[in-house]
């Protein structure tokens, strides 16, 4: 029993993954595409592609976060390839792989999905699952040590954002086409809700509680079949950790915290010594880091950020 277990819950971690570089699920998600052209474009590729950022994502977890219990990736029958490894077993004991046959167990219907959010819906259905518990996406890393407190306080979760109007709540927003992407997905969630306004959260790692989506599933089940029915993303769709979150707002279930303590990338378009300088200045700083479409990322600026969170995980 570590020193973390005299006044928490236990905590487990749970990540979504796919690696759309594998032949298998190529061929599976083109069954699904009606415009195959669509297949090779770099926008629709980057939701599947990947570098094997995923063992940052499970390292950093190991050596920031020892406190975890279990580790979960939800996956579509695939294993990353370091945990395929005999010799790698013993440390990566924690990690167990799910699949998503296992989460949608009764809704099989609805396999195969080629779109997070069904899966983010179905997440809490993972079988032994501890009540309190940090989703990550695969492009999330810890670069400090936390502590439980960081994610949970008394059993609640602590939420990073900020409360922003709704887009049409404001008046230039109002006649400006929506992409149908993140931000809208958690203004749809916080109007489920009834909030009039909603809280906007970013790339880091998601403290919830298991019971919080039963609940609301449970008593809304049709809710929960119009989020899971989508392969691929839909306006109609609201990202389910915004849900938790909202309602946790709304019962006054949380601890709201504006310091997203995040270093976070999404473009890489900027000179490699100007994302060096970017680390220099906040990389000991910040206690998340968030490499968003690393897929895209320049080879020279891929090897820099690949050797720096090495050596942050040593």
């Amino acid at each position: 029993m570590t020193k973390y277990k005299t006044n928490i819950h236990n905590i487990d971690a749970v990540i979504l993954w796919v690696n759309g570089n594998d032949d298998k699920h190529k061929i599976k998600i083109s069954n699904y595409v009606d415009n195959k052209s669509e297949i090779s474009l770099t926008k629709f590729r980057t939701r599947f592609d990947q570098v094997n950022e995923i063992k940052f994502t499970i390292d950093s977890i190991l050596k920031f976060a020892p406190y975890i219990e279990n580790i979960h990736i939800i996956t579509d029958e695939q294993t990353p390839e370091f945990l395929e490894k005999i010799d790698n077993n013993d440390y990566y004991k924690k990690v167990s792989i799910v699949d998503h046959k296992v989460v949608f167990k009764d809704f099989e219907q609805f396999l195969p999905t080629f779109n997070c959010r069904p899966i983010e819906t179905c997440m809490h259905r993972i079988p032994g699952l501890a009540e309190h518990f940090i989703y990550f996406n695969d492009d999330f890393f810890l670069i400090k040590h936390t502590k439980p407190s960081d994610f949970f306080r008394k059993g609640l979760p602590v939420l990073r954002g900020k409360w922003l109007k709704f887009d049409k709540d404001i008046f230039y927003k109002k006649f400006k086409k929506i992409r149908v992407g993140h931000k809208k997905a958690q203004q749809k969630a916080a109007q489920l809700i009834g909030l009039e306004k909603y809280y906007n959260f970013k790339h880091t790692p998601h403290p919830l509680r298991k019971s919080t989506f039963k609940t609301y599933f449970n008593n809304n089940p049709n809710i929960f079949i119009e989020n899971i029915k989508y392969k691929f993303r839909n306006e109609n769709q609201f990202t389910p950790q915004g849900l938790a979150n909202h309602i946790e707002i709304k019962n006054k279930s949380c601890v709201l915290i504006s310091d997203l303590e995040l270093l976070y990338m999404r473009s890489y378009t900027k000179p490699l010594f100007w994302i060096k300088f970017v680390f220099l200045l906040n990389g000991n700083k910040k206690r998340f880091l968030g490499l968003q479409s690393l897929d895209q990322c320049p080879s020279k600026t891929l090897k820099f950020l690949s050797k720096w969170i090495e050596n942050r995980l040593k």
